[in-house]
């Protein structure tokens, strides 16, 4: 499966994902330049790890309507983003490898 991976990666969730076989790219900033550069377009899962980046799943959408939507962080989305995720985990309840395993 291919996932595009946006924020801090504290938890590793990029090697938990990989190690289950999935293609992983990363971009650092959720905006639509790094969001296209990181081939969200061909993606299956959006992974957030930072919730200042809540917006940049309305832009993810906006370029693959068929995005899986997953936040993978503390705190919680403001209810614009909400509408469009379609799984929050926070990572003190689920570690990584399982995370990485549901997917």
């Amino acid at each position: 499966m291919n996932v595009v991976l946006v924020g801090d990666d504290p938890e590793r969730m990029r090697e938990a994902l990989e190690s289950e076989g999935h293609t992983v790219a990363v971009a650092d900033v959720g905006n639509r330049p790094g969001l296209e550069d990181a081939g969200v377009m061909d993606a299956e899962v959006y992974l957030l790890t930072e919730m200042s980046q809540a917006t940049s799943i309305v832009v993810a959408k906006d370029l693959n309507p068929e995005l899986r939507v997953v936040v993978y962080a503390e705190g919680s989305l403001p209810d614009f983003a909400s509408r469009q995720t379609d799984l929050v985990v926070d990572p003190d309840l689920l570690g990584p490898d399982a995370v990485a395993e549901e997917l």
